[in-house]
């Protein structure tokens, strides 16, 4: 296997990494998980590369997963590190192929038709983190894999309703295409970042679907017990404070994309001290 490029642990949407409610001997694990998400993602998005090497080097990705399924001995410290990890945890691979399979996604598709196929994506992209989170806590039922998939489905959906202008520069619409068509919103519209009633009508829409989502993952945050729980519950609610301020913005997310601060973190962590069903 061919050395993998270093990166940073600084940017990885929807990843609890290093937090300070994280048990300190599941950091190394989360860590370790992470950097594997973060590079992977980086291959398929960051530098110069075509896609046909975008795609070779996620396949590189793959044989890694393969080898650590096959008991092989891996030969880069990225995937030395989450080979023990696997191990240790007794995690599955799949999760880790389903990223592979999102970030491969990402380099040949830049639309969604649907929002069937656009959960599809998230399915893929967002939830095989929160199940690997779970494995390592040992909480990973059938019902708490269900409640967790809503949860990082739904922060998915808050990520690309928050990004329309950044993906829109990467040549990427999440929003999907169905939708744009019911309420007559285009591309040359986005292009122009012109946001009319059309727009803000597509976006009230996407935002409340985003919070229905988020609410069917709510029992999880409250039943899990110890630091999981409130970690799941600060993530919630920053999830559901970003759709806030893009209410609050008026839906122009071009010109004022919402980021959190310390008074939302305040604001969250009140909300997730009474957070109820």
């Amino acid at each position: 296997m061919q050395t993998q490029p270093t990166m940073s642990v600084d940017h990885y949407e929807n990843f609890p990494v290093a937090s300070i409610l994280l048990p300190a001997r599941l950091r190394p694990a989360v860590a370790a998980i992470y950097r594997f998400a973060r590079s992977a993602d980086d291959l398929a998005d960051e530098g110069e590369a075509t896609p046909a090497q975008r795609l070779e080097a996620l396949t590189t990705f793959e044989e890694g997963l393969r080898a650590i399924e096959a008991g092989k001995s891996a030969t880069t410290p990225l995937f030395q590190a989450l080979a023990e990890v696997v191990h240790q945890y007794g995690l599955p691979l799949q999760p880790f192929h389903d990223l592979l399979s999102a970030f491969k996604q990402d380099v040949v598709t830049k639309r969604y038709a649907s929002f069937e196929g656009l959960l599809d994506y998230c399915r893929r992209s967002a939830n095989p983190v929160g199940a690997l989170m779970l494995h390592l806590y040992g909480a990973a039922t059938p019902d708490n894999l269900r409640a967790s998939d809503a949860i990082c489905s739904a922060l998915q959906l808050i990520n690309f309703w928050q990004d329309v202008a950044v993906d829109w520069e990467k040549a990427r619409i999440y929003l999907p295409q169905e939708d744009m068509a019911r309420f007559a919103v285009t591309e040359a519209q986005l292009a122009r970042a012109e946001v009319d009633a059309a727009f803000r009508a597509l976006m009230q829409f996407q935002i409340a679907r985003a919070r229905s989502m988020m609410a069917g993952g709510v029992p999880l945050a409250l039943r899990l017990p110890g630091r999981i729980g409130w970690e799941l519950r600060l993530v919630v609610q920053g999830g559901l404070r970003i759709l806030e301020k893009i209410a609050e913005a008026d839906c122009d997310v071009f010109r004022r994309r919402p980021v959190l601060n310390k008074r939302d973190y305040l604001r969250m962590a009140w909300r997730a001290l009474w957070m109820r069903a």
